[in-house]
């Protein structure tokens, strides 16, 4: 079972294909497989590695509390990067992984081809609130466990539009879910989700980001909206993409979306034709040009 060993804890790794590195990393609810679509599609083009993040079975479940943290799991990705001995590549990732992507952006630009920052930002309009529900959903994966868990966790607001578009689809990400490490992810959740920084505190740092982005979010994850925005204002090397009609698991709910707006996004900066934003497009005005 191929593992790469950061900082004395085992992550599971899997590579397919080959060409220029592109890492996925995943949400708090899925693991690496949650990958598959991307990457049966990316490994046709490009070396596609995805990992199974600290606490998430079969890679290490450390129960030293410390262990978890949001720069550790920014760490983590360079470490599996580190591991594979690849100086730098294309990172993707998805809520809890598009944080950690984000954050592997800020702390490691020089390892980043291009970052893909995906259903990122929730809890950052309401962290108090975000905070209590993330204690409580430790609380019963503590007392009920993952099954429990899982069955109202995938029915959240904007997880409803997976089950009804591909109620299949969405089983298997419910039970895949159920399989998972209750200790691990109640771990995760008080080192990782409850203790992270609003995307709103980030901004100062990621006016300063020159790594090509892509922001992406669906219509209807409301959490992530105004954070996707923000985030577009701030990195001043970035794009937006807002899928329609979509929830927060956009890679599941819209493969064939998300895969080519990521496609056309990778095919820019391969070619060197993904652009700092203009100054002049930030006039405040829709038919003045700006004025010194």
């Amino acid at each position: 079972m191929p593992k790469a060993n950061v900082g004395g804890v085992s992550l599971y790794v899997e590579e397919a294909g080959q060409g220029t590195p592109l890492i996925f990393v995943h949400e708090f609810a899925g693991d690496c497989w949650s990958w598959q679509s991307q990457v049966r599609f990316f490994s046709r083009r490009y070396r596609t590695i995805v990992f199974n993040a600290r606490g998430y079975p079969p890679s290490d479940v450390p129960l030293d509390p410390k262990a978890y943290s949001q720069q550790q799991a920014a760490d983590d990705i360079k470490g599996v990067l580190d591991h594979l001995g690849i100086r730098k590549a294309h990172v993707c990732g998805l809520s809890m992984g598009g944080y950690a992507t984000l954050h592997f952006g800020l702390s490691y630009p020089e390892r980043a081809l291009s970052l893909v920052v995906a259903g990122a930002g929730y809890g950052s309009d309401k962290q108090d609130t975000h905070r209590a529900d993330s204690e409580l959903v430790a609380r019963r994966l503590e007392a009920e466990g993952m099954a429990a868990v899982a069955d109202f966790y995938g029915r959240g607001p904007t997880r409803v539009q997976f089950m009804e578009k591909d109620p299949t689809g969405w089983q298997e990400f419910r039970d895949r879910l159920a399989a998972g490490s209750a200790p691990g992810h109640a771990l995760t959740l008080r080192g990782v989700q409850m203790r992270r920084p609003s995307i709103y505190d980030l901004g100062e740092r990621m006016a300063t980001l020159e790594v090509p982005t892509l922001i992406m979010t669906g219509d209807e994850d409301e959490p992530c909206l105004e954070p996707g925005i923000y985030m577009k204002r701030k990195i001043m090397t970035s794009g937006l993409v807002v899928l329609p009609k979509a929830g927060h698991a956009i890679n599941l709910e819209d493969p064939d979306l998300f895969n080519r707006a990521v496609l056309d996004f990778l095919t820019a900066v391969d070619a060197g034709r993904w652009p700092r934003r203009r100054a002049d497009s930030m006039t405040g005005s829709a038919i003045l040009p700006k004025t010194t």
